[in-house]
């Protein structure tokens, strides 16, 4: 019951959240974010219909000037057309240039300000967000979704303003020299600049999403590879895996190839619909010339006009094809600024009390899980011991701890420390209060000095030596050639698990919490230096709540308490 509950429940929340928008709405949301830089954007606009206009009507002047030139009078001297092509010609120059460089300027303040923004969701919606998300997922949308985006802001939402207003300024132009004209330019520029994209966005719509979705996957299945190369050697998995991503490549070129198809038909179809609109505006004008409704030079004029005239629209059209990989791009950044963490930050609750640590009737279950991983569970921690959590995997010992450092909350019973309230407590002073030992320690691309350094920022290389001898590697990193200014490789992956393991204890004993929460730490430490670790923590229990959870029964030696799950 509970279970189908969190099922609605997700359903209700993805469906307010939009995860599945419509073209339009992806570009609404895509758009409101322009909100800071809405002037520029204006400018931009502005720029780019004057430069497009002045290209059109360079060619209509032009052409009256190769008609004053055979001594058809068009009203204009041959000096004065030969100025307004000079004029219009240095014009459309710097016009472009203008355009182009707000554009840019657009694009790129805000490809910043997403980046931002998808940091600050990620860090909110951490811990949790990562422990059920495909990392590779993450990291296409952090990389090439939003590098995507500056197809959107640099070169389709003023084009889209341009192509609207300029077809407007034609349409105008071209009625006056008759009516009729008027209506055609209008409805060829609305069947190249909206009938082709809306029917091909439609028709690619599914198509570009999944070329993302596959994109992600990819680069999951590539994460995994380099992450899992060991593994894959030693079990003879490399033929298994590199069909696994040949098929995920496959994948993706399938798409890629249906929509390089779907584009080469929009774009037959764009050229084939403005041929047909020259040819037509040419009979309708001679049919007019010939019946006296309308000057020569009107009718070539209107000709030149309606042919020079298709570049925004025809733009617009060609930009559907981009688009699809655009629009899913951006639905995948809007759906994860949209999403709601697990938990919300408290930002202005109490300090976190001294006293003990309380399960009182506490039943959790993961969103997509369907039994609960913990159900009426009572427990107390008090200060001045260690406390030992033994179970089996895949019991809850690890979601115990997640659950103290409000990763998630409980679905019903509370979590208490000094008598408050776990959600009452504000998220700094519980992270600061407590440390937490996991059970794959990260170690990031440093010093080994700075890794420990982590969990005190201002330690001094004197309390970073002294956490480094309780967690018994002090003398392993004297071993190295640079001692504690051995840098580690990406992951760590220069030393053991077991010693990858003992700094992250150590960052433990550097954090100097009230209260430290060990996963299955010395699970990858052999006997004598696991003897070491547990002697110091042994040490460290008058001052503190030391929570130490294991599914080996040696481990619990040293716990004055024992909770078995």
């Amino acid at each position: 019951m509970e279970q189908d509950k969190k099922a609605e429940a997700k359903v209700e929340r993805d469906r307010k959240l939009g995860k599945h928008r419509s073209p339009l709405q992806v570009m609404a949301g895509l758009i409101y974010m322009i909100k800071p830089l809405l002037g520029w954007m204006f400018v931009a606009i502005f720029m780019g219909c004057l430069g497009n206009l002045a290209a059109t009507f360079l060619t209509i002047f032009g052409g009256y000037g190769m008609l004053d030139v055979a001594g058809i009078d068009v009203g204009f001297s041959f000096f004065t057309v030969v100025t307004i092509l000079v004029i219009f010609a240095v014009m459309r120059g710097i016009l472009r240039y203008a355009e182009q460089s707000c554009n840019h300027y657009i694009a790129f303040k805000l490809l910043a300000r997403i980046r931002h923004q998808i940091f600050g969701a990620l860090r909110k919606l951490a811990p949790a967000k990562l422990d059920g998300s495909e990392k590779g997922n993450l990291i296409s949308i952090i990389t090439s979704d939003i590098e995507l985006l500056e197809v959107f802001y640099a070169h389709t939402i003023s084009p889209i303003a341009i192509a609207v207003i300029t077809s407007i300024v034609m349409t105008i132009f071209l009625g006056m020299q008759h009516p009729l004209l008027g209506v055609i330019a209008l409805a060829s520029y609305g069947i190249v600049g909206l009938v082709i994209p809306v029917r091909n966005s439609r028709k690619g719509r599914k198509r570009g999403q999944d070329y993302r979705d596959s994109f992600g996957d990819l680069n999951t299945a590539v994460l995994d590879n380099l992450y899992g190369l060991e593994e894959i050697v030693q079990y003879q998995q490399k033929e298994n895996r590199m069909e696994d991503m040949a098929w995920k490549t496959g994948q993706l070129e399938k798409t890629s190839e249906k929509l390089k198809k779907d584009e080469n038909v929009q774009r037959i179809t764009t050229d084939t619909v403005i041929l047909a609109s020259g040819i037509l505006m040419l009979m309708v004008c001679g049919y007019l010339v010939q019946t006296g409704q309308m000057e020569f030079y009107q009718g070539v004029a209107a000709v030149i006009g309606m042919m020079s005239s298709f570049g925004p629209t025809a733009a617009l059209s060609a930009l559907s094809n981009n688009l699809n990989h655009t629009l899913a791009s951006g639905n995948r950044v809007l759906n994860l600024l949209a999403e709601s963490p697990a938990v919300k930050e408290n930002l202005e609750g109490a300090e976190l009390p001294v006293g003990e640590a309380v399960f009182q009737n506490v039943r959790f279950c993961y969103e997509d899980a369907k039994e609960n991983v913990l159900e009426g569970f009572y427990a107390e921690f008090e200060p001045g011991k260690v406390h030992g959590i033994l179970g089996k995997s895949g019991c809850g010992k690890s979601t115990l701890l997640k659950l103290m450092m409000r990763f998630y909350q409980v679905d019903a019973g509370s979590i208490r420390y000094g008598g408050e309230d776990v959600n009452d407590i504000r998220t700094e002073s519980l992270r600061k209060g407590i440390s937490y030992v996991t059970q794959e320690t990260f170690l990031f691309h440093d010093t080994i000095e700075n890794n420990i350094r982590i969990a005190d920022e201002n330690a001094t290389r004197e309390e970073v030596i002294e956490a480094a001898k309780k967690a018994s590697i002090h003398e392993f990193i004297l071993s190295l050639p640079h001692g504690y200014d051995t840098r580690l490789t990406e992951l760590g992956d220069c030393i053991s698990g077991g010693e990858r393991q003992r700094i992250g204890i150590a960052r433990a004993f550097l954090h100097k919490s009230r209260m430290i929460l060990l996963d299955e730490p010395t699970s990858n430490i052999d006997s004598l230096n696991e003897g070491i670790i547990l002697k110091s923590l042994e040490r460290e229990k008058k001052d503190k709540t030391i929570l130490l959870v294991s599914h080996r029964k040696s481990t619990m030696g040293i716990a004055d308490q024992v909770v078995s799950m």
